[in-house]
């Protein structure tokens, strides 16, 4: 009796070629690593909270002093969220003495969508 270790081994099937008209190739990398950055930093509701809140602040930037009470988090938590939305070049941050303030930078949503755009139409 042959054991199944000593049987010859297949040669693998050719890959069948698709021929549907379906790129074979998605989104550059590096602009799928900032896109995702971007939308992971967006995928939390408190981050998006935190976003609209700075944008619609009255002088154009918000302390983290007054981001704690709108959306019931302790400041360090707050400043974690800020972060990351700093990190995915939504905010800036300027350090005035103890506090922190935020802006939104001017464009990036306006970026951000026009990356999204380029992605998905391909063409």
């Amino acid at each position: 009796m042959t054991s199944t270790a000593e049987l010859p081994l297949a040669s693998p099937a050719p890959a069948a070629v698709c021929d549907c008209g379906v790129p074979t190739q998605g989104a550059d990398p590096g602009v799928a690593r900032s896109l995702a950055q971007t939308f992971k930093a967006l995928g939390d509701p408190t981050r998006v909270q935190l976003l609209s809140i700075v944008a619609a602040a009255d002088a154009g930037e918000a302390c983290v002093c007054d981001l704690t009470g709108p959306v019931g988090l302790a400041q360090a938590t707050v400043s974690h969220h800020l972060k990351i939305l700093v990190d995915a070049g939504l905010l800036t941050r300027e350090q005035r003495g103890r506090w922190s303030y935020y802006s939104v930078v001017d464009g990036a949503l306006g970026e951000v969508f026009d990356s999204l755009v380029r992605v998905l139409d391909r063409r």
